[in-house]
């Protein structure tokens, strides 16, 4: 009886979670994909059901291209975010003395704007922007460098910086849950400080690394301001492509299919993820 009273607390507790995901999640993916089963006559959507939006979608080449590249910039994204996060999250998690403070600082980035902080990237990155007036002044170059924006580098660069706090602190909760002792033990043993972090912390912190991968590559691959600011044609992504389709173009079918057939394609790529993280932890134990 007692077993059942506890039951009935806890889906009490998480029905507002449930009600708010259900109208908020849910219910906006069922009307796109019901959207995407329809097709478009002007303003009007069909009566009936078609896959045609998706035999696009999956038969056009050009769609198939922008997935890829789709991918591989977020792909590039996650990485480039991961190696620059690792030695910062080390450093706070083993050798900083006011932790707090470190964290706080990690989180100032985020008291702007996300806009602020992508249009910065552009002044910085601009053919007259800091970097090349810098080197000009400096006389290493004779012309601005015009392959700093308006690529997937600008893009990557950008969202490398936007997105770093979100792969430093699991990265760094991971680290700080090692227990010290298996470090010493180590020592004790023999190992040099390399050998310790290649054999005990990078093992034991995967766990984070595929966490921060995770939060990484998930949104980032739906980012469209960024492309659409510092990506010119070469670094446009799927996102800016699905934006044109609901806005410009107003063909809300096919840009609900790609929509679909995007987050099938993230959420495969994520369950490789977590299939790589539960294999991590089985060997760690």
């Amino acid at each position: 009886m007692q077993k059942g009273r506890n039951s009935g607390g806890g889906y009490a507790l998480i029905a507002p979670t449930l009600v708010v995901m259900g109208l908020a999640l849910a219910a906006p993916l069922a009307l796109m994909a019901v959207t995407s089963l329809k097709s478009q006559s002007g303003l009007n959507l069909s009566q009936g059901w078609t896959l045609a939006q998706y035999g696009e979608v999956l038969g056009r080449t050009s769609y198939r291209s922008l997935f890829l590249r789709s991918v591989l910039i977020s792909g590039a994204v996650t990485v480039a975010t991961v190696a620059l996060a690792y030695p910062m999250a080390y450093f706070v998690a083993f050798h900083a003395r006011h932790k707090f403070l470190w964290l706080v600082a990690l989180t100032i980035p985020f008291w702007t704007s996300y806009l602020l902080r992508v249009f910065a990237w552009k002044i910085i990155l601009g053919f007259n922007g800091v970097i090349n007036s810098g080197l000009l002044r400096l006389h290493l170059i004779d012309q601005p460098l015009g392959f700093l924006l308006y690529n997937p580098f600008a893009v990557v660069v950008t969202l490398a910086h936007a997105w770093a706090a979100f792969a430093i602190l699991p990265i760094y909760v991971s680290l700080e849950k090692i227990d010290r002792s298996l470090l010493e033990a180590a020592g004790d043993l023999g190992d040099g400080a390399l050998r310790r972090f290649l054999r005990i912390t990078l093992p034991l912190s995967m766990p984070g690394v595929i966490g921060a991968a995770i939060l990484i590559f998930v949104p980032t691959t739906g980012d469209f301001v960024t492309p659409e600011l510092v990506g010119g044609t070469k670094g446009t992504m799927i996102a800016n492509l699905i934006e044109v389709q609901f806005n410009a173009a107003g063909n809300w079918p096919l840009g609900a299919a790609l929509s679909l057939v995007s987050m099938a394609m993230v959420a495969v790529i994520a369950g490789l993820f977590v299939a790589a993280a539960r294999a991590t932890t089985r060997n760690i134990r």
